[in-house]
Order: C-alpha cells, then structure tokens, then sequence
C-alpha cells in the first residue's frame, strides 16, 4: 500500500465516523467537548452552522450518526449491546442551555446583491436556503401553504415530541435574517412563479401525499380510514380532537409510530400497530419503537391486509393475511402466506401509514424540468439542480421522503448552487470543506484534551410519568439531561476528531507503542497489498469500509499500520513514544455554505459521502 495521504481532508474527515455520516456533517465531538465544559452557547452555534435547527433536531433528528459511533465498536462487557453516545440528546441539551444567542446570529444584509430567490415551501430544506443565501445580500422569499414556517417539522411532528416553541425560536432565527416568509400562500402553477421574474426558485415543497390502501370495504368505512401524514396534520391545527377507542395503525414508519402514540393520547384505549414486515424490518427507528411499546402500544407483525369490515358503512374491524418470510439465496425476502385462519381484529377508526408520495400536479410539463417514469423531477444529486438550472429540489420534494437532517444537507448544497449559478461560476465544482489542524501537546505527557475513557453505560433520559404523558397531546415526553448527567453522557465520547498522526522519520521501531495500545490497532509488518496486509497485523482489520493509516517505509523496510477502525484515540501511543513520533492533533473540518465563502480559486469536484 502507498503511504496515506492525510493531507486529504476527507481522510480523517472519514475517521471521525459521526461527522462523517451526519449528511450536514456537523462537527460533532467538538460540541460535545464544549458541553462537557458548560460552553452550551458555543456547543449550539457550532451545530446551527452546520444543521440549522439544534432545538428540533435534538429531539427528532433520526440519528445516522448514532450508528456509527466508534464507541458502539469498541466496548467490551460493557451490557447485553454496546451503545453509542447519545450524540442527538446532547445536542439538546446545548438547546435547552444556551441562553440568549440572538445576538450572535449573522444580521440581515445591509445591502442587496440585486438578486431574487423563491423558496416553495417552509420545511427544513426551504429554510436552510434561506439561511444560507439571506447573508450575502439575495432577497428570499418563502412561500408556505400554511400559516407558520416549519413544515412537516410542525405539523406532522406531534407536540409531545416537539413543542411549537423551539420550532417558533429557530424559524424565527431565519425570517430575522430579513427572509420574508409568505405564509398562507399556495403555489398552484410553477409556470406562473417562472413569469415573475425570480432570479433562482428552490422546491422544497415535501412529500405532502400520504399513500392510500384500497381495500375491500375501503370505500364503505371511509369516514374512519385516515391517511396518517393528514390525520397528524388535522391534529396539529385543532381539527381532529378525539379518535375512536378501538385504533388499528397500519404501517412501521415513524409517521406510524407518531400516529400510535397520538391515537393513545385522544381516547385510543386499544391501540394496536400492525405491519407486513417482521419487527426488525420496520422503517422506524429503534428509539421510536421503544417511545411506542413504553407507552403499552403492541406492535404486531407479519400480517397482510385484507378488507375493511364494516357494518351500514360503519367500520367494525380488519382482516388480515397472516405470512412468514422466506429468504432465497441472494437474501431477498418474500412472504408467504402461512395457511393459517384470517385473523380479525376489532376497531372504530384506521390510520394508514405506509408511505409517502411526491405530488407535483403544480408543476407543468412543457416547462423544460423533466419528470422520470415515477413522476419525479430529474434532480442531480450534487448540485440539486433540474433540467431548467435555474430550477432546483431538495428535501423529500427531491429524492423521496427520508428526514429532517437530510433536508438541511440539501439546503446547504442547492444554495451553494444557487450562490455558483448567479455569480457565473460552475456549480458542479464545489468548495472544499475548512480544515483546522492542531496539536493537543502541551507537555511531554499532557494533552489539552480529556483523553481518560470512561466505562459508563449510556445514559437514559429521563421521561415525564407514564400516566402523565398520555393525558396531554402536547406535554412534552422527554425531559432531556441535567447538566451532571449531561457531562457523564459527553465522558464517553471517544473524541474522534483529535486524530493520531505519525511522522515515520521521527520513528527508532522500538515497538511501545504497540505495547500499549488497548485495542491491538497498531502493527509495524512488511507491506503488502491491502488485503494481505489486513490480515498480517497484530488484530486483522476487517471492517473494510474504514481506511488504514499506512506510514511510508522505515529503517528495517516495515511499515506502521494502524487499524482506524476500532482506534481509541486515547494518546497512549504518543504518551509512551520517546521520540514524539506520535502527536494528537485535532482535525477541525467545517463544511464550506454558501454563506461562508472559501478562499478564492481553492474548489474541489464533489465526492459522495
């Protein structure tokens, strides 16, 4: 292998696994060391550069980087399954304790660059836009159907999960930028929005359809079969206050999970979850399953339904195909009827959940923005721009229904675009990301960072009681942390971002470092090609989708391998080198917005992340 080249800024951009599976890679354990030390302000403004919405994230954000955190890797005997840091829960807790920050957001432009942007829609991709383009002098308008700002954020996410205040408080950030939001307006023809003359016109208009099940009986019991996505929203706005006692929720998404939880809130007694799928199949999220079983609400799986059963047009109840899956020798999975008796379940009212559609009726099709075959804008996936460049998607109204950060990311990336496009610059080349590296030494053997691991198991945050919850729609069901609790929380983060950089030339081959290391991840072997040399170190390195850290050759002709994946980043290695081969360096990497401009003629073509 040839030495690594960690001059590239997404090699230990990659390192750090939760920045670099967050789609707005937000700098993660930077804000965890400044809650650690009671910088809650600071810990909020590194995330709203980076997601927008901390507040609101901090409690719905569906946590991609959770998964990939190192500490779910590297524990050992440390519980049944070892979890990762609560990265999402700590980012509330810089929400809920950050004071006043009003005055450390940009200022509305002092002068306009001449330039008009239409936003279509008030979601997080909308906004993000706004965000990002407001500073630099363009004029943004935002057009929203319903009254308030926030999309499906508002309306579809229910109160007990996300007060309206944090969404009023960080909307309100935004529109304070100067963006006129034009509340109550529905754009009904993009041909008429195209005539008025906007220099650029961001769609971020969601996935607003929710789908339909028709059934035998469907058309019956329609007045007690509710499309889930509407039925949340008619919730929202006070038009729907009570549900029936018997509830059957059909669909295993987080709008399921949401629907289940409001149901048992509004007089559900019996509310039942039931999907086609196995239960570990479900779309939702595992925290949103547990939300829902805490709350005494049974998820049933692998039944298929089969009719509406109804009485004079009043709903009695379901029937249901039982199956089982079946794998076959690619693992592709299909469901076979078991032959046993439909199962029949009572209930008074139906909430259909199982998915979510585009609809585009708005958009006319001689406009020159092409549509494929499952009547979605042709979008690109970098730039987010149509067929008609000055015309571009982001959020659900893109790619398909997928959450909330994922909304912001696109925002981030379309504006970029929209900044490219109208300062006649190719918007297929990108800025490259801000990287600040640093040295943690201060000593021989002292660090400026807490580098101790601590063994503690992931805390739980604190809930409101059971019986109180359910009496409420809009009481709030998480507490979050306390500060002692939030401090302990952040002692687990295995800083990620303070990276171990090795200088081969400074380096005697005396071995201590290998000595030392806790998890066996560095080896000095000779080198080979990379499947070879994956399996010749100290521990084999089989988790191929993290890199290794190959150093150039030595004085015996071996190399230095380190293992990335499973790395502590505790500092021993350097600690024990008596030669300072080994330093810790923090490896700060800020994604480049449109509204932070990178220093001119520095651009990179896009890679995927």
């Amino acid at each position: 292998m040839q030495p690594t080249d960690i001059s590239n800024p997404n090699y230990f951009h990659k390192v750090v696994d939760c920045q670099w599976a967050c789609p707005a890679h937000t700098p993660v354990p930077e804000y965890i060391r400044l809650i650690a030390a009671g910088r809650h302000a600071d810990a909020y403004m590194v995330n709203w550069e980076s997601n927008v919405f901390p507040g609101i994230l901090g409690r719905t954000c569906d946590r991609p980087c959770e998964p990939a955190c190192r500490r779910g890797r590297v524990e050992e005997n440390n519980g049944e399954k070892p979890e990762p840091v609560a990265i999402c829960r700590l980012k509330r807790v810089a929400a809920d304790n950050k004071g006043e920050v009003k005055a450390r957001m940009p200022k509305p432009a002092t002068k306009k660059n001449g330039k008009r942007i239409a936003c279509i829609g008030a979601g997080p991709a909308s906004l993000t836009v706004a965000r990002d383009l407001a500073p630099l002098g363009y004029e943004i308008t935002v057009f929203e159907a319903d009254p308030k700002g926030g999309g499906f954020m508002r309306t579809q996410v229910p109160r007990f999960r996300l007060p309206e205040r944090v969404i009023d408080e960080e909307v309100g950030y935004i529109l304070d930028l100067g963006v006129e939001l034009k509340g109550g307006h529905r754009i009904d023809s993009m041909r008429a929005m195209l005539e008025k003359g906007y220099d650029a016109i961001f769609v971020g208009s969601g996935a607003p359809r929710g789908r339909a099940l028709e059934l035998p009986g469907s058309a019956e019991a329609a007045a007690n079969i509710h499309i889930g996505i509407d039925w949340l929203s008619s919730v929202y706005f006070g038009h729907v206050k009570s549900v029936g006692k018997r509830v059957i929720v059909l669909g295993g998404g987080n709008t399921a999970m949401d629907c289940c939880r409001s149901a048992r809130r509004l007089g559900g007694e019996d509310v039942k979850v039931i999907v086609r799928s196995g239960f570990e199949e479900m779309k939702a999220s595992p925290w949103e399953k547990e939300d829902a079983a805490h709350e005494g609400i049974p998820i049933l799986n692998y039944y298929v339904p089969k009719t509406f059963v109804h009485e004079n047009g009043k709903l009695t109840g379901m029937t249901f195909e039982k199956v089982r899956a079946e794998y076959d020798e690619r693992g592709r999975r299909k469901l076979v009827p078991t032959g046993e008796p439909d199962p029949f379940f009572e209930c008074d009212d139906v909430l259909v959940a199982v998915g979510q559609e585009n609809a585009f009726p708005w958009i006319e099709r001689d406009l020159g923005i092409e549509f494929n075959e499952w009547d979605m804008p042709v979008v690109d996936e970098i730039t987010h721009q149509s067929s008609l460049p000055h015309v571009l998607f982001g959020g659900d109204a893109a790619f398909g229904p997928k959450n909330i950060i994922w909304a912001v990311a696109h925002g981030h990336e379309a504006a970029i675009s929209i900044d490219r496009l109208l300062s006649g610059q190719p918007t297929s080349e990108r800025p490259p990301p801000e990287v600040k590296v640093l040295s943690q030494k201060m000593g021989i053997h002292e660090w400026s960072y807490d580098n101790d691991i601590s063994g503690d198991e992931r805390y739980k945050v604190p809930l409101v009681p059971f019986e109180e919850a359910l009496k409420s729609i809009s009481t709030e069901v998480e507490l979050g942390f306390d500060a002692a609790t939030a401090w302990k929380e952040a002692q687990r983060c295995l800083n990620c971002d303070v990276q171990t950089v090795f200088t081969d030339q400074a380096c005697i081959e005396c071995d201590a470092c290998v000595d030392i290391c806790p998890m066996d991840c560095i080896s000095f072997t000779g080198n080979a090609e990379e499947p070879e040399l994956r399996q010749k170190l100290t521990a084999p390195a089989l988790n191929l989708t993290q890199s290794l850290y190959v150093s150039g050759p030595l004085k015996t002709q071996r190399v230095m391998v380190k293992d990335e994946d499973v790395c502590l980043h505790c500092g021993l290695c350097a600690e024990r080198c008596p030669t300072g081969a080994w330093d810790m360096r923090k490896v700060l990497i800020e994604m480049t917005h449109a509204n932070t401009p990178p220093c001119p003629g520095k651009l990179r073509k896009q890679e995927a992340a």
